[in-house]
């Protein structure tokens, strides 16, 4: 069986859990933008949550984009979970999220 979620970015990043995560954090109140490229025929049902709390609930057309905005008051580190339900199937991504608390200057 092939995946739905052919492609994940976090900022217009391709994202991937080995790279330097300086490259994905924002500061508090500043957006990260999830994009997920999804692959098959149908439609799909995607949603991304933090802490058990859905921030974005999208049905999408396939193939077909997810995007997704999300901001946080607090600074700290979150794994997201992207959901992705399509023909039966269900696949899920992890994804870190880092917020600081001050954008860095330098």
């Amino acid at each position: 069986m092939s995946s739905i979620i052919k492609l994940v970015s976090v900022n217009n990043l391709e994202y991937n859990a080995n790279r330097d995560p300086q490259v994905y954090r924002r500061p508090v109140g500043e957006n990260f933008r999830i994009q997920a490229r999804l692959e098959g025929s149908g439609t799909a049902k995607a949603q991304f949550e933090v802490g058990g709390e859905v921030k974005c609930e999208k049905t999408v057309s396939l193939p077909g984009k997810f995007d997704c905005q999300v901001s946080f008051d607090e600074a700290g580190t979150r794994i997201g979970s992207l959901v992705v339900e399509a023909n039966g199937a269900t696949e899920t991504r992890d994804i870190r999220l880092d917020v600081e608390e001050y954008a860095w200057i330098g």
